[in-house]
């Protein structure tokens, strides 16, 4: 049973820099964009919304969608 002799400080250490490496480099691909590039999604996000929103339906009727809110009154309610 002859194996290698492992310093557990030394291991422990070497074991939270490389998780601290792997989630610098996760969160340099998250937050490390340029200001146009924020820019530009911000932009497209709007404008799917704006997309979206002209796509919805209104009406109250049976086919006609709505909220889903039958009566006025909220499903959540403080009684």
């Amino acid at each position: 049973m002859s194996g290698d002799i492992v310093n557990l400080r030394q291991f422990r250490k070497r074991k939270a820099r490389a998780q601290a490496e792997r989630e610098a480099a996760d969160n340099r691909v998250k937050f490390g964009r340029k200001k146009a590039e924020k820019l530009l999604t911000a932009d497209e996000r709007a404008r799917e919304a704006t997309r979206l929103d002209g796509h919805r339906l209104s009406g109250k009727g049976p086919a006609g969608g709505g909220d889903g809110d039958a009566g006025g009154e909220s499903e959540l309610r403080d009684d």
